[in-house]
């Protein structure tokens, strides 16, 4: 089966408060294809404030996806599941001319691994419940699960996809 290369804007800017943004200090750098040298796309070249940016978007945004029911958020993920799976041979593509992989690795483990883990944690957003023990006559002890913050991580190159998710 033949699979054509997907079509990419000429750049992208962070990924900041649910829109593209330029990044603070308007540089971009060159993402050549693993597979044939040729340019992908140009990408944000961010810098500390464009980190405290995303973070301060997330901060101010997390209070609200905290306040969300357990239901709504696993409705949420499982939208984003329902969308990758069925887009998974364009998104296959894109992983496959990012990282280099063979398009059967990416389509046949990359992309359903990474719907797998959106549907696992909607899930597990539904199973997750907190809890109280009584400990003597006079102690309770609580369990409560809340969200604490803001988390980052800097991933790999060989699957985007699975980290995000």
């Amino acid at each position: 089966m033949g699979y054509s290369k997907p079509q990419f804007k000429e750049k992208y800017g962070n990924f900041i408060n649910g829109k593209f943004v330029d990044p603070v200090g308007g540089q971009y750098f060159d993402n050549p294809s693993p597979i044939d040298n040729t340019l992908i796309a140009k990408y944000a070249r961010s810098q500390k404030e464009d980190v405290d940016n995303a973070v301060a978007a997330a901060n101010a945004a997390k209070d609200a996806w905290g306040n969300t029911s357990a239901s709504e958020r696993a409705a949420l993920l499982n939208k984003v599941a329902d969308i990758i799976e069925a887009n998974a041979e364009e998104f296959a593509l894109v992983e496959t001319c990012d990282n280099g992989k063979a398009i059967r690795e990416t389509i046949n483990a990359d992309i359903p691994l990474v719907v797998d883990h959106w549907r696992y944690f909607a899930a597990a957003i539904k199973t997750e419940e907190s809890s109280m023990a009584e400990l003597d006559a006079n102690t309770v002890s609580l369990n409560l699960k809340e969200p604490l913050g803001v988390v980052a991580q800097i991933i790999p190159w060989n699957f985007p996809l699975l980290m995000l998710s």
